[in-house]
Order: structure tokens, then sequence, then C-alpha cells
């Protein structure tokens, strides 16, 4: 499996992450540049209008892609690090062998990449991961889409939450250390919305 993160920020810090068969990854690809409006090279929901914003939550929707959102309150990094720490440890236990970010910048994706790394145990289940700038990755639109969505609440997030497997709340974060699942099992993609 692959899997796409993309962040939205909107009083809380949310990443979504979309999960996607290997076979299926050329068909989704095409499906999402169809939906580009002309001239454009992204998807990028901040910027679509909301009859298109509504057009894509609805194919998006009817794929049938399942996505996970991860969410909490505190300083952004901090809890970007702590969410990260959760999906990664999600993707392991639920047999994802790539993991693709939304690269933001050299400086936050080293960040990124020191809290993954932290995780010996990426390395040793296979997984690779990496930072792709979302103009030349579709699937990540898929995630930014999703993101937005459930960041906007009300009827946005109501429209795309057929397609949100589970949210996992990590509430706000106060320590620098993210925090231990006393169960140590990962609730993400296993559990319901």
């Amino acid at each position: 499996m692959h899997m796409f993160v993309d962040e939205s920020e909107r009083g809380s810090y949310l990443l979504a992450a979309t999960l996607l068969p290997p076979h299926s990854l050329h068909l989704t690809r095409t499906a999402m540049r169809e939906m580009l409006p002309a001239g454009c090279r992204r998807l990028h929901f901040k910027t679509e209008r909301d009859s298109s914003r509504r057009l894509i939550a609805s194919k998006l929707v009817r794929s049938g892609h399942p996505a996970y959102v991860y969410q909490g309150r505190g300083p952004s990094e901090l809890v970007r690090a702590i969410l990260l720490e959760r999906l990664v440890t999600d993707a392991i236990d639920n047999g994802v062998t790539r993991l693709v970010l939304d690269s933001r910048d050299a400086t936050a994706n080293s960040r990124d990449r020191q809290t993954i790394g932290v995780h010996t145990k990426a390395h040793a289940a296979g997984l690779i991961y990496e930072h792709i700038e979302s103009w030349t990755e579709p699937a990540l639109w898929i995630s930014d889409a999703v993101a937005w969505c459930h960041g906007a609440g009300g009827d946005w997030k109501r429209r795309i939450s057929p397609m949100v497997a589970a949210v996992t709340d990590i509430g706000t974060a106060k320590s620098a250390k993210p925090r231990q699942r006393p169960s140590g099992r990962a609730p993400g993609l296993t559990s319901s919305p």
C-alpha cells in the first residue's frame, strides 16, 4: 500500500493520509489530472471555487479510497511531529510500504525525516518515505482535499466524511515529546470516525 499525506491548519493542525494500492495509482493520478482547471499544475483546495470543491469532493468519495485524519492543537511543529509519529506507526502496522509527504521546505522536510527516523521500526519494516512537490504527485491532491474539508467543518466535513475511515485526535500538545499509547496499539487505521 502507498500512503499520501498533506496537512491543513485551522485552529487545529491536521494531517490527512490517503491509502492507495499500487495497482490503482495510474488510474487515480489520471482521474485527478482530469479534474484540473485549465492552466493549473495542481489542485489546491484552498484556492478552488466552492462549485469545484463540491464536484471534486463528490468524485473523491465515489472513488472509495480510504482516508485517515490525524489532528491536534498546540505549536504547529510539535503537533506535526506527534501526529507524524502516530501516522507512521499506523502505516507500518497496516502494511504501508511507501509514504509520500507533501514537500514543505528543506528545514521542515528535515524535521519530518528526523521524526520518521526515530522509528527505527520504519526501516526494519521496509517503509520508504519521501517528500514530493504536490504538483508532481496528483495522489497528494486527495489528501489536500480531505484535510481542507475536514478542517473547514460543517457541510464540507460532512461531504468528505464517507471516505474518512478514522480520525485520531491527540488533543492539545503540551510537551516536547510525543505521548506514547498506553496500549502500544495503533488505533488510527483500524478505528472508526
